[in-house]
């Protein structure tokens, strides 16, 4: 669909563009014409440019959509799965087996320091040594 979805972009864009030119035309022009105070038509814009604008952004995101690719999975486990099944394609070779299990990176990480254990630990060293 993405040859459906840029020339639906660019319609979208030039109609909106025409739509805030039309919407600035019309306050300068209504501006500068003498008008009755009261009159409601002298400060709301037409019912075509608005019409217009909506139109444009339906356009706009319509071929947005249309642009856009097939979504990732959401779910954490649902991609992790995915990835070791196929391997990471944007990897280069040398670090593709870092990168074929994601969960390598809190796998191969040091864990928490117990600082009691290594204290524990130096002072057996210690009465080892005397």
């Amino acid at each position: 669909m993405a040859w459906l979805s840029r020339p639906l972009t660019v319609i979208g864009l030039v109609i909106l563009a025409h739509g805030c030119y039309s919407a600035h035309e019309h306050t300068v022009l209504s501006s500068t014409s003498v008008q009755h105070p009261t009159s409601p038509s002298a400060t709301s814009l037409p019912l075509d440019i608005y019409i217009e604008t909506i139109a444009a952004t339906l356009l706009i995101c319509l071929g947005l959509v249309l642009g856009s690719g097939t979504p990732e999975p959401i779910q954490w486990h649902t991609w992790a799965g995915k990835i070791e099944r196929e391997g990471d394609s944007t990897s280069s070779d040398a670090d593709k087996e870092l990168r074929s299990n994601p969960f390598n990176a809190l796998e191969a990480r040091s864990g928490f320091i117990n600082i009691s254990k290594l204290r524990n630990d130096f002072v057996k060293y210690q009465q080892l040594g005397k």
